[in-house]
């Protein structure tokens, strides 16, 4: 790695990786149109749900799940593959005995995943502002802050769950319970508000459901302080535990 400071290393690693990731057809197809495809989806699905008394329309419903859906898939699926291929292939084992650190490593390889998801909510909020009428954001910090919470989150669990993933092929496979797990409980494809109040109480402990509330509040409005709060703890509260296992479990080297 060539760069002298932080920055221009992680501007050549990110410029490796998005080479990479333009030459995976594979990972482009799913990184674009799969997330598009679930909103359509959701769409049909919110169609047969009543949404009477959650302050929600269908198009509001499904396009603030279909940023929760883009999350999961660009940052957090496609990013443990990254980070298992780069591991077997050695990449990560020697990118340690250069300049750069750890950390710089791991933030340099989500940064086109990252980008890429970025660009996408951009394009779906605007899309639900021209398009479905749900205007401009209510409340922009609060849509901003639950992104950046929401990838950084993403990106950890990323890294974690690629310490227990052995090979590119069976990512498919350890990334699949968290992806069903927020798909059902985090207000991806069913909003909370019409779940039962315990089955909701449950679901928001989950790791995605506080990053939801907080994009689902800072574009629709409606949240409550209290509500907002403590989905932003909960966020943090995931985050800190993800880098944790980061920090103890994340494997540099090929499993054995």
């Amino acid at each position: 790695m060539t760069g002298t400071t932080m920055s221009g290393r992680l501007n050549a690693l990110g410029r490796a990786e998005l080479t990479l990731l333009a030459r995976n057809r594979t990972a482009i197809f799913v990184a674009l149109l799969v997330p598009m495809a679930m909103v359509a989806a959701m769409k049909s699905t919110l169609d047969q749900i009543d949404l009477a008394g959650t302050g929600l329309t269908v198009a509001g419903a499904a396009l603030t799940g279909g940023i929760g859906m883009v999350l999961m898939q660009v940052v957090y699926m496609n990013l443990v593959a990254a980070y298992v291929a780069r591991r077997e292939d050695l990449v990560l084992k020697r990118l340690r005995t250069g300049e750069i650190t750890d950390r710089e490593i791991l933030a340099g390889t989500a940064l086109p995943s990252v980008a890429l998801a970025l660009a996408q909510t951009v394009l779906m909020v605007l899309a639900g502002a021209v398009l479905f009428g749900l205007g401009a954001p209510k409340r922009p910090e609060l849509l901003v802050a639950g992104l950046l919470l929401g990838v950084v989150l993403l990106t950890a669990l990323a890294a974690a769950t690629s310490a227990v993933t052995r090979t590119v092929q069976t990512a498919q496979i350890t990334t699949l319970p968290l992806f069903l797990v927020s798909m059902v409980g985090s207000g991806l494809f069913v909003p909370l508000e019409v779940l039962p109040d315990r089955v909701a109480s449950v679901c928001e402990m989950l790791p995605l459901t506080g990053v939801m509330t907080l994009v689902r509040a800072g574009w629709l409005g409606g949240a409550d302080g209290q509500d907002l709060l403590g989905a932003g703890l909960a966020a943090v509260a995931w985050t800190v535990l993800a880098v944790f296992a980061v920090r103890r479990w994340f494997r540099w080297e090929p499993r054995r």
